[in-house]
């Protein structure tokens, strides 16, 4: 199945596209001279917020539908330069923006009485959170030529880095020896390897992989130190202590719940740690795993599906939660709202792009009837599910913070996998259950160590830039400390800072906490399922609901639960650490023959 995107426009060279383009740009230029002529005094203030939120509604109404058109007709060509073009000329027309952005967060900053205004308007009070958040940026604005200055020389800064280190991944070729032949591929072809049942070749990827970013560490590490220099250099003068007191801010998370979380994290290492050594023995180790192992496959989930049988798998279990959910999964079916179909020039993984102006989704995903590709399409459904909750809010109530996106995604996945738990062997169950706890790992244990190396790159990175000697070091402690001695010291990832992209991106540091957030977030809420079942359902379509005017905290207690304390965190783990004993009980009782490679 290939989507179809006549819902956005037909074609970029269509009446309608080419109109809107030219609506965009003059939008923003009549947005801009409002500002400069309305945005000079107090008179009628009421008035004024209104229509600076009627110009940002149709603003980004046109951002996001040219935009999408763009981004989604490139993800599944690569080769369409006409869509590449517009991406470009697009990103470009988008700063023009900052200029009447910053007059307006300059406006609202000083005023004593932004509540009594908010009252006295239907329009502002639906946007009351909105607002206050602009209010509260405000704060950390510098004056308006620097912040317009800033958001151009970024594109030959801090973005010019970043296209550099995609450049240079995505046209890395390393060499390999597979099956007696040698072999020049692309970077990503070579890390899939990883999930080679094979362990010679598992082996080899890991070592043909690390010796060929010797290629580009150093224009990798400049990279990097361009851009966290820029980065601590832009928070420094906005006021903030530290890059993430930032990211928080913008998470709408506070930092007594990001330590909490971190608190239960830190507890329950050792039983992941568990896991790890475990899977070690199963694959013949004598010692720690290493690090080429890590997603080494394991049982036997033989059964495959056609798309149809997936929807109606994924359809009939979404309904026992709940039939509007079941009929969202129809609707994007029947519409055509999915790009599933495996083909060459499309982006590889998968993603939910949520069209808020034309009330759709869009899913791609590479499905090749696994398991894996059914719950990574239960997954992105979910992310749509959430986009569906917030159609009839405005385009500015409709965006959520990183750490609560993959709320509903992780609780639709959850779904389909306890079904299939519940319906497998003792075999198949093994596969299962691997797979998750692999996937939990690397949203815990891994974004912990990813998260412990940005907090000393940043701290290190104040004083001077870092070697590429010093950055492999960091790495490596970083492992360590979240992996402890569950995986080889000898036989880590020093080169892991060169792989994640977020790392490259000066508007997402720390993009790593959200998702154990996310996930543990979303195991909580299903735990409250499991518990109050009917009577959460609904309570859970008001929290998706409202996700794009909270913050994270008031999000959560919403459903009666605290995440300012550890001890939701601790509940949410505890399902994974059921997971493990559940794991670990059922290698005690097969037979090695059930792993893959033995």
């Amino acid at each position: 199945m290939r989507w179809n995107l006549d819902s956005l426009y037909r074609s970029f060279d269509s009446k309608e596209y080419l109109k809107d383009i030219e609506s965009y740009e003059s939008l923003i230029e009549e947005f801009n001279h409002w500002a400069d002529e309305e945005l000079v005094n107090y008179d009628n203030p009421n008035k004024k917020i209104e229509e600076y939120i009627n110009y940002s509604m149709n603003i980004s109404a046109l951002a996001t539908k040219l935009g999408a058109y763009a981004s989604l007709t490139a993800s599944v060509d690569a080769k369409n330069e006409i869509a590449l073009q517009y991406q470009n000329k697009l990103s470009v027309v988008a700063t023009k923006i900052t200029q009447a952005d910053v007059k307006f967060q300059k406006y609202i900053k000083d005023m004593d009485n932004l509540d009594e205004i908010i009252s006295s308007s239907p329009l502002l009070e639906d946007h009351d959170f909105y607002l206050k958040q602009i209010k509260k940026y405000a704060n950390y604005l510098l004056l308006q030529e620097e912040e317009v200055l800033i958001s151009k020389m970024k594109n030959t800064g801090s973005t010019a880095w970043t296209n550099l280190q995609n450049k240079l991944v995505s046209t890395l070729m390393v060499d390999i020896v597979l099956e007696g032949e040698q072999k020049s591929l692309p970077l990503p072809q070579i890390r899939n390897l990883a999930y080679s049942p094979d362990p010679e070749i598992r082996k080899a990827a890991y070592e043909a992989e690390l010796k060929a970013y010797e290629k580009i560490e150093e224009s990798s590490s400049a990279a990097l130190n361009g851009i966290k220099g820029e980065v601590i250099t832009i928070t420094q003068m906005r006021g903030f202590d530290n890059p993430l007191d930032e990211v928080l801010l913008q998470s709408r998370m506070d930092k007594e719940t990001l330590d909490s979380m971190f608190t239960a994290i830190k507890e329950y290492l050792p039983t992941f740690q568990k896991y790890y050594r475990r899977k070690a023995q199963l694959l013949g180790h004598r010692n720690a795993l290493p690090f080429y192992d890590l997603f080494a496959p394991m049982g036997n989930v033989s059964r495959t599906f056609t798309l149809e049988e997936t929807m109606k798998y994924v359809g009939d279990n979404f309904k026992t939660f709940s039939p509007k959910l079941a009929d969202f999964a129809q609707k994007a079916y029947n519409n055509k709202w999915l790009d599933v179909e495996v083909r060459e020039g499309k982006s590889g993984g998968a993603f939910c792009s949520n069209l808020h102006p034309i009330k759709e989704s869009r899913i791609m995903s590479n499905f090749d009837g696994s398991f894996s590709s059914i719950t990574t399409l239960a997954h992105e459904l979910g992310h749509g599910y959430h986009g569906s909750t917030l159609i009839e809010e405005s385009i500015l109530n409709s965006r959520y913070p990183m750490p609560i996106a993959e709320t509903a995604s992780i609780f639709c996945e959850t779904i389909v996998m306890n079904a299939a738990l519940r319906e497998s062997n003792d075999e198949e169950a093994f596969g299962i259950l691997e797979a998750s706890i692999s996937d939990a790992g690397q949203v815990i244990v891994d974004i912990y160590s990813r998260f412990l190396f940005e907090t000393e790159l940043f701290e290190r990175r104040k004083s001077h830039p870092l070697s590429v000697k010093e950055l492999k070091e960091i790495m490596i402690e970083a492992q360590k400390q979240a992996y402890g001695d569950a995986l080889d010291h000898k036989i880590l990832h020093p080169y892991m800072w060169i792989n994640k992209s977020h790392y490259y991106s000066a508007g997402r540091n720390f993009y790593n906490f959200p998702y154990a957030f996310g996930l543990l977030f979303s195991k909580g809420l299903y735990a409250e399922y499991l518990k109050r079942e009917e009577a959460f359902v609904e309570k859970y379509d008001k929290l998706l609901n409202a996700t794009g005017k909270n913050n994270i905290k008031d999000l959560a207690l919403m459903m009666d639960i605290d995440i300012t304390k550890p001890d939701f965190f601790r509940n949410s783990l505890r399902l994974i650490e059921q997971d493990i004993e559940k794991f670990l009980q059922i290698t005690n009782s097969l037979n090695d023959q059930i792993i893959k490679d033995e």
